[in-house]
């Protein structure tokens, strides 16, 4: 009989960590300690509840993990999360309970900088606009197009957050010669000079002094539409708006408006408030929006990588040990659980 069980949901598609029925990368660090993975077939939460509610963990992946789900856990010891956000977890239901929930925010975070990039210079060179001249016959109306545009350095490069990904994207900009200014007022100045980056005091300086935005903040109640009417109408008409982050941090329809009614030049999209977005999105239909369908940070490393620190955090949790990351790190003091390790519990959602 296994010692510990762990509950996760059946995911009814690919999952974000495109997880397999047999879970071996995450049995890498179970099995040793006695832990047995549950698949649950539930289709309602309720049944869900029933399945889960005497698990010592749970495994967020195929179901949001509700504050019903959470209050209804008996002898839940850590909830871990196979991805940077948290927002598919209650954190604040499962923080009143004192259950840590991990997440990953370090394992690909080179991916998703690298993405950054590519949406940024795909869109800076309109590059689905040459490419469909060159496709269309149009080959001679590319260079009169790109004529009308400044090149690239010395332009300005505003991030809104500056986490992990922002600052392995500052690594890589520098390269190009951009001036680079960033507005976080969670984090200290010393954290953005290091890496050559202006601090803003403010969102809207931000956005009128970018020339190009590039959004990096978690999907969190205090986020939500961060960037809408208001916002978009203080950038320049020149420039262009760079989400690698969340959707729900930005309002569509105002993204949409700005976009129509040139308060912006263009976007470069990974993520949606909808996911995948209608069909008949209009963003779907602009040549001046580059979208790709939040792949950010897939690669051949990022799945399994991350499905082996889930198991890891479960099992060290379950051993009585601190998980080396923790979203809601206040739960720690009070878990019952020894300190082991040097990692800095100032990452998670907000460092991403």
């Amino acid at each position: 009989m296994a010692k510990f069980k762990v509950v996760t949901q059946r995911p009814a598609g690919v999952t974000f960590d495109l997880a397999d029925e047999q879970y071996e990368l995450e049995r890498q660090s179970l099995d040793p300690i006695g832990a047995e993975i549950f698949t649950s077939e539930a289709s309602t939460e309720e049944e869900f509840i029933r399945d889960a509610k005497d698990a010592d963990a749970l495994i967020a992946r195929g179901r949001r993990i509700s504050k019903n789900i959470i209050d209804s856990l008996e002898n839940c010891k850590v909830i871990s999360l196979g991805s940077v956000g948290a927002d598919t977890v209650d954190v604040g239901a499962a923080t009143e309970r004192g259950i840590p929930v991990t997440n990953v925010p370090d394992t690909f975070i080179e991916e998703v900088a690298d993405h950054t990039m590519m949406l940024l210079l795909a869109s800076f060179r309109r590059l689905n606009v040459m490419d469909e001249m060159v496709r269309t016959g149009r080959w001679s109306e590319g260079r009169p197009l790109l004529s009308e545009f400044p090149r690239l350095w010395g332009q300005t490069l505003g991030f809104i957050s500056f986490g992990h990904v922002a600052k392995a994207t500052s690594v890589r900009a520098k390269a190009f010669g951009v001036h680079m200014i960033a507005f976080d007022p969670y984090i200290e100045e010393l954290s953005m000079t290091e890496y050559g980056v202006e601090p803003i005091s403010s969102l809207e300086e931000l956005l009128q002094r970018s020339d190009i935005v590039s959004m990096h903040a978690p999907s969190t109640q205090e986020v939500h539409h961060l960037m809408s009417e208001d916002q978009f109408r203080a950038m320049k008409p020149t420039a262009l708006f760079i989400n690698n982050g969340r959707g729900p941090t930005v309002d569509e329809k105002a993204l949409i408006k700005a976009l129509e009614e040139k308060w912006i030049a263009g976007a470069g999209l990974d993520v949606f408030e909808q996911e995948p977005p209608d069909p008949e999105n209009p963003l779907l239909h602009m040549e001046n929006v580059i979208a790709t369908p939040h792949v950010a940070s897939a690669s051949q490393r990022m799945a399994p990588e991350t499905r082996r620190r889930v198991g890891q955090e479960i099992s060290l949790v379950l051993t009585g040990r601190w998980p080396r990351t923790c979203v809601n790190p206040a739960v720690l003091a009070d878990a019952g659980l020894k300190r082991w390790q040097p990692y800095s519990m100032g990452r998670g959602p907000g460092s991403g």
